[in-house]
């Protein structure tokens, strides 16, 4: 990947003899540009400035703003620069969109509520694409469905790419056990050890914060080799994560939107990279523990990773963007707010989907006694089972499917088949199973007619 361009110093520019007097500067230039858009001199650089100034001059004026309306957080790099961002008209609207969008009722006909019966199993579903999507930006293989089959059968990894996965999944259920607690060192310490487990070369690791006795770490690019990121020395990561733990918790630097807290935490645990490896993941499940803290009970249900993945680049280089322009990290928050919204708008169709397909199971059954008697769970296996022909269901993979009880999950599948005959009940070795028959439809139709 190609490192962005360091951007000019903007002082120097400014000072310069020969340049626009200061009003000039203040009169001529934006945060942002025509469009709206918050750019980094990698690309400004390319556009044709205001009439009157050179690009170097423009981008003078434009730090000139922007460093007049940011805000300074109180964590700096390894060279002493304070982080800040600047609030945006952008940043405004979409902190706004997800106020009501995150944190109030979801626009849906099938609205996911205790009372709907499958809030449990949307979490279980966005909990798998989260630990896979998440593991794989790290480089775990394993596809999302021999994941979810892990998962749902529980049963135990079979290679390193399954056990980050499994990992994953198990830190994912962590952070909503643990959502309205405060965030501590001991929390950040436990989150690690749960994502790296049996992955590392060294298992003393896990868990554990890198010290100066370990070899230097640093974020390189695949392809190249060459390295984007070199993190803060081990020397005072303790002192430092504390400080980000407070900061998670509203603790000095006055208000911050709490979706910006969250993408600054996700942010500022990865420019540490406080851990020999697992920083990645462990960011990003302290993104949900922040957004989900605060209310943003949505969260439980999207997946970020799942968005990030399908565009790696764009992510390394929003990071790069803050730390190659004075660590404005305005860049990094507009591309998470961006992939927040993508997420969050990916559910929808998603419900929305669900809901129709429920809807065809129902209309399937229409006019027949027993719509009434089959709960959401039933209908939703009923289209599966419709599209999956041969399909093999068990009772231990349905319970974690949908977070049920082993006997309600049992009479559920025993129900779907003894007293509907729409599953065939067989027996593997000592294990009760229940197959898709091919004849589905039409049993359902005979049904019907009783």
């Amino acid at each position: 990947m190609k490192v962005p361009v360091t951007p000019p110093d903007y002082f120097k520019i400014i000072n310069q003899g020969d340049g626009p007097d200061f009003l000039t500067y203040l009169k001529t230039c934006n945060a942002v540009d025509e469009k709206g858009r918050y750019l980094h001199w990698d690309k400004l650089r390319h556009h044709a400035p205001p009439e009157g100034l050179t690009v170097e001059q423009w981008w003078a004026g434009i730090k000139l703003i922007r460093l007049n309306q940011s805000k300074k957080l109180n964590f700096e790099s390894k060279d002493g620069i304070s982080f800040n961002f600047t609030k945006t008209d952008e940043i405004e609207e979409q902190t706004h969109w997800l106020d009501k969008n995150a944190a109030g009722t979801i626009k849906s006909s099938f609205p996911i509520d205790a009372k709907s019966g499958m809030k449990k199993e949307y979490i279980i579903k966005s909990l798998i694409r989260e630990a896979t999507t998440s593991s794989q930006i790290e480089g775990a293989t394993t596809t999302r469905e021999v994941a979810k089959e892990m998962i749902l059968q529980d049963r135990a990894p079979k290679n390193h790419s399954e056990q980050m996965i499994y990992n994953n999944y198990h830190a994912m259920e962590f952070i909503l056990e643990n959502k309205s607690e405060p965030l501590t060192l001991s929390m950040v310490l436990e989150l690690h050890k749960i994502l790296t487990t049996n992955t590392l070369k060294d298992e003393k690791k896990a868990g554990v914060f890198r010290t100066v006795k370990d070899a230097d770490i640093y974020v390189a690019d695949e392809v190249t080799n060459k390295v984007l990121h070199l993190p803060p020395g081990a020397k005072g990561i303790e002192k430092r994560i504390e400080r980000l733990c407070r900061f998670a918790n509203g603790q000095g630097n006055g208000f911050i939107h709490p979706v910006l807290k969250a993408i600054i935490l996700h942010f500022m645990l990865a420019y540490e990279h406080p851990f020999i490896d697992g920083n990645g993941r462990t960011a990003r499940a302290l993104f949900y523990w922040a957004m989900i803290n605060e209310g943003y009970w949505l969260t439980e249900f999207i997946s970020i990773s799942q968005v990030i993945k399908r565009s790696q680049t764009q992510y390394a280089k929003a990071f790069l963007y803050t730390e190659t322009d004075s660590n404005d990290l305005t860049y990094f928050i507009l591309h998470q707010l961006d992939v927040i919204k993508k997420a969050i708008s990916e559910l929808h169709e998603y419900l929305s989907e669900r809901t129709q397909r429920i809807q065809e199971a129902q209309e399937l059954l229409l006019g027949a006694t027993l719509k009434k008697e089959l709960n959401l769970r039933q209908l939703s296996l009923l289209h599966h089972a419709l599209a999956n022909p041969n399909f093999i269901y068990n009772i231990n993979q349905y319970k974690r499917n949908y977070a049920i009880a082993y006997d309600t999950a049992r009479k559920d599948l025993l129900q779907m088949s003894d007293e509907f005959s729409f599953l065939r009940k067989l027996k593997d070795g000592k294990t009760l199973v229940f197959l898709a028959p091919a004849d589905l439809k039409e049993r359902i139709e005979k049904m019907k007619k009783i």
